[in-house]
C-alpha cells in the first residue's frame, strides 16, 4: 500500500502531540516510582495537592471543585477519593446546601503524607526537568498558555 501517507510528518517525533505524550509519560511514571514506597499514585497526589491548595483559598471544596480544578474526570475522582477516604487522608461529608455533593477535607494524616510526598516529589521533579534550566519559566508560560 504505497499510496498518500497517513501523516504529514515522516517521523513521530516531528509532532508536537507525540512529544508532549511521551514527555508526559516519562514524567508519569517516574512522579509514580517516587511515591510508590509512600503508598501513593502520581493522582493520589495530584487530588490531595489540590484539595490543599483549595482549602488554603479558604474554599469549601466539593467533589466536583476538585475535579474541575484537577481537570479529572468526575467519576475516577470520586473512586480515588473513596480510596484516599479508606487510607485516612481525605473526610467526605454531606454538603449543607447540597445533598448531592460531598466536601472533602484533608486529614492531618492527610496532609502530613502530603508533605512526605511533597518532599520527594520536588527534587524528583526538579531532576527531570532539569535539562530546561534557564528556560523552564518560558517552558511554563508555553504550558499555561495552553492550559487556557
Amino acid at each position: 500500500m504505497k499510496d498518500k501517507p497517513i501523516f504529514s510528518y515522516t517521523q513521530p517525533e516531528e509532532n508536537t502531540g507525540y512529544l508532549l505524550w511521551q514527555v508526559t509519560m516519562g514524567w508519569h511514571l517516574r512522579m509514580n516510582q517516587h511515591l510508590r514506597p509512600l503508598g501513593l499514585t502520581l493522582t493520589q497526589f495530584s487530588l490531595l495537592a489540590g484539595l490543599y491548595w483549595l482549602s488554603r483559598q479558604g474554599e469549601v471544596v466539593t467533589q466536583q471543585r476538585l475535579a474541575d480544578y484537577a481537570t479529572t474526570d468526575k467519576m475516577m475522582t470520586s473512586k480515588v477519593l473513596q480510596t484516599l477516604e479508606r487510607k485516612g487522608l481525605v473526610e467526605r461529608h454531606s454538603h449543607q446546601q447540597d445533598g448531592r455533593a460531598k466536601t472533602l477535607q484533608l486529614t492531618a494524616a492527610g496532609e502530613s503524607l502530603l508533605r512526605q510526598a511533597q518532599a520527594v516529589m520536588e527534587p524528583a521533579d526538579a531532576q527531570f526537568f532539569g535539562a530546561l534550566q534557564a528556560e523552564a519559566g518560558l517552558f511554563n508560560q508555553l504550558l499555561a498558555r495552553l492550559m487556557s
